[in-house]
């Protein structure tokens, strides 16, 4: 077991189950302010083990022989909410304990089923969750802690309005604690007036040592020859690519035209229905295809392992949107490339935004079969 003084303060099973050589930077710095009840407003990288760092702690206090909801983590989207809900499972393993999901686009009767089970935590997205407290079947008198996870996303201004009545139907001293990769000042200034400016504020930054384990690639190509390319790209031994593309148009033009040419590949968007977007991402985590095409959708916590490739074909819109969709590859200080096909029109943003991001950009180039350094 690790010398964490941290491990200490958590109840023993929690202490059987760490198995981690040493905690990351947001846990580190995060735990013991969780521990001691402080509202916490954190920002940290992609893969730097977010979702520990609240899982844990709020683990640690959940009341057993409280049969009621005390804990509430709001996600943005199915994917995020279920992969929380697999790490509050592992943990609570073997104990009393008992979690439940409450995502849009499942069954609500069979979520109102789960609720009668009285589970201590509940995992879930904004809108399903507010409409199950309307319907007053989620009853958040007990709550002790509301995590807003990717509090950047859920908190845009069409989702605001839910996201604040969800909070409002608890406590006043309750306690709230958002994480996430990007935090822009304007929701810094809201977090801090929703906490009265009481909240903790940690910023933790990716070591020099884990950006240098990712690799940001360019190809400048035309528009019209990054189909062909992505065509190339995916008969490249070992290639495995999450490729963001800008829309759902964009999307099955691209799929489309590489299906044409006996490249398969899977498709990832909003209104893809819950089991076909889990049935693509299993199929892709198992490698049955080597492109995965997605909207922004997958760039907020899809956590594929070891994915050696993000492709943007698409140039992103912004840095933010650059770091999160780059984020899906060198996940916890592992290895990973993020190539970007940038038409020249669009060359100049993007080096802008590397600037800006204080990211070196390699030139590349494919020929002869293969994806070589300019």
């Amino acid at each position: 077991m690790t010398d964490w003084p941290v491990l200490k303060r958590l109840q023993p099973f929690l202490q059987d189950k760490w198995n981690f050589e040493s905690p990351t930077d947001i846990q580190k710095n995060t735990a013991d302010l969780i521990l001691d009840g402080s509202d916490l407003i954190a920002e940290s990288p992609t893969g730097t083990g977010k979702t520990l760092a609240y899982v844990l702690p709020i683990v640690n206090q959940l009341d057993r022989d409280v049969k009621n909801v005390q804990a509430v983590i709001l996600a943005p989207s199915r994917e995020l909410a279920m992969q929380i809900f697999q790490v509050v499972t592992e943990w609570i393993g073997g104990t009393e304990l008992t979690a439940a999901s409450l995502i849009g686009g499942a069954n609500v009767k069979k979520q109102q089923e789960k609720l009668k089970k009285k589970p201590q935590v509940i995992v879930g997205t904004p809108g399903r969750i507010h409409e199950l407290i309307k319907a007053k079947k989620l009853k958040m008198h007990e709550v002790k802690t509301i995590v807003l996870d990717e509090t950047d996303q859920l908190l845009v201004p069409e989702h605001t309005e839910t996201i604040q009545s969800i909070i409002k139907t608890t406590l006043r001293d309750r306690q709230l604690l958002c994480f996430s990769a990007t935090l822009s000042e304007p929701i810094g200034k809201q977090l801090l007036e929703w906490t009265n400016g009481e909240a903790k504020v940690v910023r933790v930054s990716r070591s020099k040592e884990e950006l240098s384990k990712v690799e940001h690639q360019v190809l400048v190509c035309d528009q019209r020859d990054k189909v062909k390319l992505l065509q190339k790209l995916s008969r490249l031994d070992g290639m495995q690519a999450l490729v963001f593309i800008r829309d759902i148009g964009n999307l099955s033009v691209y799929a489309e035209k590489l299906n044409f040419h006996h490249v398969d590949v899977g498709i990832l968007h909003s209104e893809a229905k819950k089991l076909e977007r889990s049935k693509v991402i299993e199929a892709f985590q198992s490698k049955e295809f080597p492109l995965l095409l997605a909207t922004d959708i997958a760039a907020r916590g899809l956590d594929i392992k070891d994915l050696p490739y993000v492709i943007h074909a698409d140039l992103p819109d912004d840095k933010e949107a650059y770091t999160h969709r780059s984020g899906r590859t060198g996940r916890a200080g592992k290895e990973g490339k993020v190539l970007t096909l940038a038409a020249p029109p669009e060359e100049k943003k993007l080096r802008n935004m590397a600037k800006e991001l204080g990211i070196e950009l390699v030139e590349m180039q494919y020929t002869r079969g293969q994806l070589l350094k300019k």
